[in-house]
């Protein structure tokens, strides 16, 4: 009895000495990964405070302070776009449905904030289709509109007589597909580790312009295949035999000019060639040349139809409607379609996803750097009764 009662001691000590060594080991384990983590986060700290000393040598005007939380972004893309160090922008967390997604799978990164809306303010204020057309956000590869053009059937009832079936209203569905506009700027490795140059607004001002340019030459003659539709795409007939799917025009009077006398009265056909609902939003669009010609144009007791913008900012008007200047428009020249007036909200929409997409490339054109850029854009006539065009033409 007195040696089982020993050799139950000695079976317990073992096993407590066994649970102690065990112990043990787990707490220099432990030691040893709160070492690492204690390593790592000095690490990152210390490449915090070194991206903070180098935006503060580089001599880039601070972030507004109503975009504080867009900070962390705008550091680590300035360093993605500089070096190529991706890890501040792997590890950032984007809030927000127009910047859900940090990396992208084909390894672009989404432009940080204040970039993305430098870009677009610049689109805005440039002469485009943009400026006055329907502009949408979408999440898709294409936008519908559905279009109802007809209007439901009606007569007088009598009191005895049986009613007739009246005419049943039709929807048109319009589907606007979404094409990828591209720019691929490149700068020198050197350039970039310049500590006085502003990548930033470089990247910005340079895919703008690009961008700029090709929207606004695709939103008045793009032909559809690869990019939008414009809007001197569709089929033109004289406005007396207009019919849904195409474009009325209202000719100058002459063979490939204005007409030599009485040279406004094309203008005044033009306005009231479109519905008095559309024509309450109207607007002129024209290049620069066919402005010059139509502002010298008096009425017949000799009063511009021209008058300049009251205000700095205020768009010049045409007999009393706003007008536009598109330098894709056509110049004045015969059979050309120089002037158009509408109501371009109703009459045409712009798609677009919010989204402007950058990938870094520091291989393929060494020692140069390529920043593709990619936005995804489409654009068509939704309403062919809310423009209208002036041709250039005898009749």
């Amino acid at each position: 009895m007195m040696t089982e009662t020993k050799a139950r001691a000695g079976a317990d000590l073992s096993a407590a000495q066994g649970a102690e060594a065990a112990m043990q080991d787990f707490l220099q384990e432990f030691k040893g990964f709160q070492d690492d983590m204690t390593k790592t986060l000095k690490h990152q700290d210390e490449r915090l405070k070194m991206l903070d000393r180098k935006t503060q040598t580089y001599g880039r005007p601070p972030l507004s302070a109503a975009a504080e939380t867009e900070v962390p972004h705008s550091k680590a893309f300035a360093a993605y776009v500089r070096n190529g160090d991706d890890d501040g922008l792997r590890g950032l967390h984007l809030e927000g449905k127009a910047m859900s997604t940090a990396v992208a799978a084909d390894g672009g990164y989404l432009v940080d904030p204040q970039t993305s809306d430098s870009i677009r303010s610049m689109l805005l204020a440039t002469s485009s289709l943009r400026a006055v057309a329907g502009v949408v956000s979408i999440d898709a590869t294409s936008y519908d509109v559905l279009i109802d053009r007809s209007e439901v059937g009606s007569g007088w009832a009598t009191e005895a007589a049986a009613t007739t079936e009246s005419s049943t209203p039709a929807i048109e569905r319009i589907s606007i597909k979404l094409h990828e506009l591209s720019a691929m700027p490149k700068v020198s490795q050197r350039l970039l580790d310049d500590s006085a140059f502003d990548v930033e607004g470089w990247l910005a001002g340079k895919i703008a312009t690009r961008f700029i340019r090709a929207e606004a030459a695709a939103f008045i003659n793009g032909d559809g295949v690869d990019k939008p539709k414009g809007i001197l795409l569709p089929a033109k007939v004289a406005n007396a035999s207009w019919t849904w799917g195409s474009l009325g025009y209202v000719p100058t009077g002459a063979a490939a000019d204005f007409a030599p006398t009485n040279a406004a009265d094309c203008i005044v056909n033009l306005v009231y060639a479109l519905a008095a609902d559309y024509r309450a939003n109207g607007t002129f669009l024209m290049n620069s040349k066919t402005a010059g010609a139509v502002r010298k144009m008096k009425d017949a007791d000799g009063r511009f139809l021209w008058s300049d913008g009251l205000a700095a900012g205020e768009p010049a008007r045409l007999m009393g409607y706003p007008v536009l200047i598109a330098e894709d428009m056509p110049d004045i020249a015969a059979n050309a379609y120089a002037i158009a007036f509408g109501d371009f909200a109703a009459g045409y929409t712009i798609a677009e996803r919010p989204d402007l997409r950058i990938l870094r490339d520091p291989f393929s054109a060494k020692p140069n750097v390529l920043f593709y850029a990619t936005k995804r854009v489409g654009g068509d006539i939704t309403d062919y009764a809310a423009i209208k065009l002036l041709k250039i033409a005898v009749s």
